[in-house]
């Protein structure tokens, strides 16, 4: 909305109206503070109360909201004029899973081209991420420990660190005890571990549809099916579809992203885990649940786990720190319920141990206080750099773009117009110094080839201008 202009608009609409447009040209980002009422008004030369009456207004619109004894500052859920994509449809067969071949290109050339502007992989932002704080940490922990640093901790792992964890389980709905943890190599061994513990070669998994590609490589190595369940872009996996999966085919597991699902962004909600968890609990169908992105909500409450709905040992709970704290430390862990004593030989056999150093550290790390501080600080950032991305992706995409609004972790699912091929995109934003992720990789069926995925972790102006750039592209294939 422009400046009115009118001899007869009152000056607080056009100070409302003037903001507003700042905000929509991107002059004011969301999670910018606008002046202050005193400021604002010795600008204008208009009583503080006028200013007042425009900073209303602007609430009323939902562009900015008061922070007490701070000020005033535009939302980071600012209204879209882009909808969201649809729940998704994908085909109701399973299917065999290839997707090695176009996942090793992308991601080959991403981690080879350190040039690129990185709007690509879900990385979180290294310049954010801990290391100098956790490096004492390992240096501590190696004094310390002496040559027990150097051998071998053999599962279940780290004795501080599962009880460290267990703690914190309290806050996502959860009672666990450091006897039910075993610490893995990332969150990608938990949900390998977890896979081959219930699932034979040539077995059917359920899975939420889109699904991150890491979790499609893992059954296409294990020789697994894939039935890919219709997924809302806000509410996760549709229950309906995945019941009338399960009458209609022999599924032997279900694996999901409870709290925002990469690259959806979509989150469960909570009263939903609890019917996911009992629908499951009625076929014996064992839960595979990934929460990588649980801890970086941007609401008040962190979201509870479906484990903390689980009464028979059927949630498979997985997580990690490597997108909250530091993706090299290789530090993950699972609850696997029933099916403990399975992952923990399968673990031992696998890998024989938990990287001793690295898990000691983070226990250290968070049993002297650091973590939560952290997480605080890191959820406004994440919330800003969504928000600053969605707000660019509206300015410089075609108006026929759809867009998810996710209320945490960060990462967008963006689908562009049918015309547009995502693969043809990811090569032409190469060329232009881009990383992107093309649609294709989440999918076992090709499902998404005008989707992309963003990475917002790494919002800044270099992103920014990258983001005008593809949707000058977007432009031309459209």
């Amino acid at each position: 909305m422009v400046c009115m202009g009118s001899a007869e608009a009152y000056k607080y609409e056009q100070i409302a109206d003037d903001i507003d447009h700042l905000i929509e040209v991107g002059a004011f980002k969301p999670g910018d503070q606008i002046p202050s009422v005193r400021e604002m008004s010795r600008q204008r030369d208009v009583s503080i109360s006028t200013v007042l009456q425009a900073y209303y207004l602007l609430e009323a619109r939902g562009l900015i909201l008061a922070r007490p004894r701070s000020g005033f500052y535009v939302r980071t859920d600012l209204p879209s004029s882009l909808p969201e994509p649809e729940i998704s449809s994908p085909t109701p067969d399973p299917t065999q899973v290839s997707v090695r071949e176009l996942v090793s290109m992308v991601a080959r050339t991403d981690t080879l081209e350190p040039d690129l502007v990185q709007l690509g992989v879900a990385h979180p932002n290294p310049s954010i991420v801990p290391t100098q704080d956790l490096n004492r940490c390992l240096a501590s922990v190696a004094r310390t420990m002496g040559d027990a640093g150097g051998m071998y901790d053999y599962p279940p792992g780290c004795e501080e660190l599962r009880m460290q964890i267990a703690r914190r389980s309290l806050a996502s709905g959860c009672s666990l005890s450091p006897n039910e943890i075993v610490i893995t190599s990332g969150c990608s061994e938990s949900l390998n571990l977890c896979l081959r513990a219930v699932c034979e070669p040539g077995d059917v998994v359920a899975i939420e549809s889109p699904l991150y590609f890491d979790a499609l490589q893992m059954m296409e190595a294990l020789g697994l099916q894939a039935l890919e369940i219709p997924t809302h872009p806000r509410d996760g996996i549709s229950l309906d579809a995945l019941r009338f999966a399960l009458d209609h085919n022999e599924v032997s597991a279900c694996l999901v992203i409870s709290n925002f699902n990469n690259p959806l962004g979509s989150r469960i909600p909570d009263n939903k885990k609890r019917k996911l968890v009992r629908l499951l609990t009625e076929y014996q169908i064992p839960l595979i649940e990934n929460d990588i992105f649980g801890e970086l909500y941007f609401g008040d409450t962190r979201p509870a786990v479906a484990k903390a709905y689980d009464r028979e040992g059927l949630v498979m709970l997985c997580s990690s720190f490597s997108k909250t704290l530091c993706p090299a430390y290789r530090v993950g862990w699972v609850v696997p319920g029933r099916y403990y004593e399975t992952v923990e030989w399968l673990k031992y056999t696998s890998s024989l141990a938990a990287p001793t150093l690295s898990e000691h550290a983070i226990a250290e790390f968070m049993a002297g206080g650091a973590y939560d501080p952290y997480l605080r600080r890191v959820r406004r950032i994440y919330e800003r750099h969504v928000a600053g991305m969605s707000h660019a992706v509206r300015r410089f995409f075609p108006e026929e773009t759809k867009l998810t609004r996710p209320s945490g972790g960060f990462v967008l699912w963006v689908e562009l117009p049918e015309s547009v091929d995502s693969l043809e995109l990811y090569k032409r934003s190469l060329e232009a110094g881009i990383a992107i992720t093309p649609g294709y990789l989440f999918s076992a069926t090709n499902q998404y080839p005008n989707f992309i995925r963003l990475n917002a972790a790494n919002w800044s102006d270099e992103a920014e201008r990258a983001v005008e750039r593809l949707g000058q592209m977007i432009t031309r294939l459209a």
